[in-house]
């Protein structure tokens, strides 16, 4: 588990930039701004399913990565995010 004090690297700031720009097309906001890494994206920017899958399929799109369902419980908040897309 990395430790959540630690600055963030290179490559979790591209991530989290990534994700944010994919959402920002989607549920463009203030809220969007002061997004923080454990915030619940669907509490936090009101997505629904159908918001959330194009938010996958962004994601997907721009980085060539495939996601799975089986990832989906683990995208809740920018951090699962961050962590799917700088982990192995």
């Amino acid at each position: 588990m990395t430790d959540p004090t630690a600055p963030a690297t290179p490559a979790e700031e591209a991530a989290r930039a990534l994700v944010v720009d994919v959402l920002a097309g989607i549920a463009p906001g203030p809220e969007l701004d002061g997004l923080r890494p454990g915030d619940d994206l669907r509490e936090t920017l009101g997505l629904d399913s159908l918001d959330f899958r194009n938010l996958v399929v962004g994601v997907s799109g721009r980085t060539g990565r495939r996601i799975e369902e089986d990832d989906y419980e683990r995208l809740t908040d920018l951090a699962g995010w961050v962590r799917l897309l700088t982990t192995g």
